[in-house]
């Protein structure tokens, strides 16, 4: 609808503790996950396509975020860990009515009109955290201000969450459609 409200955050969750999570919604709902990670890589190495893609759409629209090619040192390690769990999120279909989409934050945010300078800053200060869940409230995500200091990997999952809401409901703003079979999920924003 118009808006998502926010149920429960878990933050620093194991994959047992993710699994239950979406074993507690139900299996007659829909389920759509949004991660922030790579969950795919190029076959040659380096850049996706999908990457340079973002990167020069968000160029075009005067925007800047760091966008980096899933075998880039330290990004290898965030890459693994999105094919992981994909695989382990995939394991519970069809029993379970399970989408999944990659997403970056950073340019869900920019694109969609965030204050550039919060979102270059979100990561290392508190005052644009809390600017940036404020304004994420006025994109339709409910309930997720917090009184305490929150975690830049908070206000990430809030992002991440609008973009693959917005997915779900047709309406990103940028989306590479997956190409199998070394691509199988949409990248969106």
């Amino acid at each position: 609808g118009e808006e998502i409200q926010c149920s429960d955050v878990r933050e620093g969750a194991d994959d047992d503790q993710l699994l239950e999570a979406i074993s507690s919604l139900g299996q007659k709902e829909r389920i759509i996950i949004g991660i922030d990670a790579p969950l795919s890589y190029n076959p040659k190495g380096g850049e996706r396509p999908s990457d340079s893609d973002l990167r020069r759409f968000v160029h075009a629209q005067g925007g800047h975020v760091g966008i980096m090619s899933p075998t880039m040192i330290r990004m290898v390690y965030l890459t693994l860990r999105g094919l992981q769990l994909t695989r382990l999120l995939e394991r519970l279909k069809p029993q379970y009515d399970l989408e999944i989409v990659e997403v970056h934050p950073g340019a869900c945010m920019l694109l969609r009109g965030a204050d550039p300078n919060d979102v270059r800053k979100f990561k290392s200060e508190l005052p644009a955290r809390g600017r940036l869940l404020d304004w994420l409230e006025t994109k339709g995500l409910r309930g997720i201000h917090r009184a305490e200091s929150v975690s830049d990997h908070y206000v990430a999952a809030c992002a991440a969450a609008l973009g693959a809401w917005q997915w779900s409901l047709g309406k990103s703003i940028w989306r590479f459609a997956l190409d199998l079979p070394h691509h199988p999920y949409d990248f969106a924003c």
